[in-house]
């Protein structure tokens, strides 16, 4: 099979959103994000977490030229370069500035429940929700 870039979108954070019956201990504990388990079940494809915090239909009224000042930004993570500089391009043309998390295991930090998962924020302002986030566990 060919390396392919996969870009998830919206999965959720829990365990019982994924396989109601089926229990994902990684998940529950914190151990692995949702990202990180489908990039292990895709092993030669190259996982980027992107558009997780944006609705679909702010994808075609949200993005901006970039110039323009306070242009939204939205959160990437993954494990391969070249496949982030691939989503960074694609937001770009899409009107968004990138905010990069880091590697998917980082990628908890822009999920259901923490500061820059839903809202508007400039690239600025999702770093200071990154630096902010917390795990579940210390909810």
């Amino acid at each position: 099979m060919v390396a392919r870039s996969f870009v998830p979108l919206r999965l959720p954070a829990r365990p019982s959103q994924i396989l109601a019956t089926l229990p994902i201990l990684e998940l529950d504990n914190e151990s692995t994000t949702t990202s990180e388990l489908l990039q292990a079940h895709l092993p030669t494809s190259k996982v980027v977490k992107a558009f997780n915090h944006i609705y679909a239909a702010e994808l075609t009224t949200h993005g901006q030229s970039a110039e323009s000042k306070n242009r939204r930004a939205l959160v990437i993570a993954g494990d391969d370069p070249d496949a982030k500089a691939t989503v960074t391009r694609l937001l770009d043309q899409f009107g968004f500035d990138t905010v990069d998390a880091g590697p998917l295991r980082e990628g908890w930090r822009i999920q259901r429940d923490t500061p820059g998962y839903g809202p508007r924020r400039t690239a600025e302002e999702l770093r200071r929700d990154l630096a902010a986030a917390k795990r579940y566990a210390e909810m």
